[in-house]
């Protein structure tokens, strides 16, 4: 699942919506939106995000969150490390390895390490 598919299915429980009654009123399939809220479909077109907004009738902060999160949201990330060094094309490969096994909390410590750095 990705933040966007795991904010979207909090808000539509939070609602009491089914995939069905959303997909219906935003113009998807139901098999659609379950694949982007599982993380099988990348990140929505603008376009998309923008009825899910209005759907939700979320406005400023909250909508831009949405749009943060979908922007996060890609399930297949790709790092060209093409002229860095042989050390940052190493990390990325470790971690594509890897990324799979890691814990929440080692996950979060990483995010924290990164945004501290950034």
């Amino acid at each position: 699942m990705t933040p966007f598919g795991e904010e979207i299915r909090r808000l539509r429980s939070e609602r009491g919506i089914t995939q069905k009654q959303m997909a219906q009123s935003i113009g998807v399939s139901p098999a659609y939106l379950s694949a982007l809220e599982h993380g099988h479909r990348g990140q929505p077109s603008w376009e998309l995000l923008q009825r899910i907004i209005g759907y939700f009738n979320i406005i400023w902060d909250d909508a831009e969150e949405l749009q943060r999160l979908a922007a996060l949201s890609h399930p297949r990330v790709t790092i060209d490390t093409a002229g860095l060094s042989p050390e940052a094309t190493a990390l990325a490969n470790g971690l594509a390895r890897s990324i799979g096994k890691l814990r929440k909390k080692d996950i979060a410590r990483l995010q924290s390490i990164l945004d501290d750095m950034l």
